[in-house]
């Protein structure tokens, strides 16, 4: 009766099972995998977002399938505003978060089981996007020296005829690391090489962290840097709400392209009538845009204070033994441990969990090669980081 992409398998694995026996019978959790920033103690403007969410024009239906100008324009300047350049707003296309932005591209660019690059590490959603929509993902790495790097070998080992897209984050979730300014060029010259597109996600962007060495990062963003008009590949960049506003309940994200003009205008004609299809982003968020997004200044703040203070913590704590280190983190919201691999990565959560009463997220939740990693959020409110780290390293010591 079902179709094979929606044969996942639906049982409970050993992670997800020990997390319950222990909800279940009320034991406390010290939660370092906590990401949402609604749950974590960050103060919000109620008052302006309500009143946002309160007018009247939202009322009035009419359907706009790239989104309403005056919200496309409050992306616009948003770029404006970052970059001191903006973007056109009629290649803009506003979505229902960046979940549905993919689901675009996806069928944009893709007929069933055509392929589409991906770094790993990288979140595990990705498998689930490319499932539904009949395409395959095939990895490419990161490697490790000195700090996150793409290896270019394996990435273009991955190609094949099939190949459609490149999709990289930027900053990756959850290594953290920019792509830097040549691996920005050599991707668009790949892409141009191969008619392929590139595909970035900058969920992330503003969240970069004061030790982020220059020379990593591009100048601006994708969208005014390999996404400029005079671009070699064509490039479309992906954001919303969810992190630059830290609003993840409100499922409002676009897709911004740039690229050969000819291409783009090609795109933006065939993605307009994808989202004309769908219509699926409401009035309401639209019009409360402007309004939700002056809301990111003071949010951002709160949120890069509380990963400051959870990484200095975390480092205060690496340095008094020697068996757990971190790798380098230039943005985000996230760290990785690199702990000894004397089991697997699941079974060390597992016994975290059980031993400890610590959440942690192991490294293969997020395909890293191997074992021997752990992935932490510094969201974590600030005395339950401090007593969850120094769980996890009396573990990792044997204390």
């Amino acid at each position: 009766m079902f179709s094979k992409r929606t044969s996942w398998n639906l049982e409970e694995n050993a992670y997800t099972r020990a997390l319950r026996r222990r909800r279940d019978t009320g034991q406390r959790i010290l939660d370092l995998t906590a990401s949402n920033p609604t749950t974590c103690g960050f103060q919000y403007d109620e008052a302006a977002i309500l009143e946002a969410l309160r007018d009247p024009a939202s009322l009035q239906y009419e359907p706009e399938p790239k989104g309403m100008p005056a919200a496309r324009a409050a992306v616009a300047r948003y770029y404006e505003e970052k970059n001191g350049s903006g973007i056109d707003p009629e290649n803009l296309i506003l979505t229902t978060g960046t979940s549905e932005a993919y689901s675009f591209l996806f069928r944009l660019l893709c007929e069933p089981g055509d392929e589409v690059l991906i770094a790993h590490p990288s979140y595990p959603l990705f498998d689930f996007l490319a499932t539904i929509q009949d395409v395959k993902l095939r990895a490419f790495q990161f490697v490790y020296d000195h700090g996150w790097q793409i290896d270019f070998h394996s990435l273009r080992q991955g190609l094949s005829a099939r190949t459609r897209a490149i999709v990289v984050v930027h900053p990756n979730n959850p290594t953290g690391q920019f792509v830097g300014a040549e691996e920005a060029e050599q991707l668009g010259e790949i892409c141009a090489r191969h008619d392929l597109a590139l595909v970035v996600d900058e969920v992330f962007l503003d969240y970069e962290m004061k030790t982020a060495t220059a020379r990593r990062k591009p100048q601006g963003t994708f969208v005014s840097a390999a996404g400029a008009a005079d671009g070699a590949a064509v490039t479309f960049v992906l954001s919303g709400l969810s992190k630059i506003a830290a609003l993840p309940q409100m499922k409002l994200g676009w897709i911004a392209a740039g690229g050969p003009g000819a291409i783009v205008r090609e795109a933006m004609a065939r993605l307009e009538v994808i989202a004309d299809t769908y219509l699926s982003l409401n009035a309401p968020l639209q019009c409360a845009l402007p309004a939700l997004l002056a809301q990111r200044g003071a949010m951002q703040a709160q949120i890069m204070a509380r990963v400051a203070a959870n990484l200095a913590t975390l480092d205060e704590q690496l340095a008094r033994q020697k068996p757990v280190s971190r790798f380098e983190v230039e943005g985000g919201w996230y760290a990785v441990l690199r702990v000894p691999a004397l089991q697997s990565d699941e079974e060390l959560a597992i016994r975290l969990l059980e031993k400890r009463g610590v959440l942690v997220h192991p490294g293969h939740f997020y395909d890293f090669a191997d074992q021997g990693h752990l992935v932490l959020s510094l969201l974590t409110p600030a005395e339950e980081f401090r007593e969850g780290m120094k769980a996890v390293l009396a573990h990792a010591t044997g204390i």
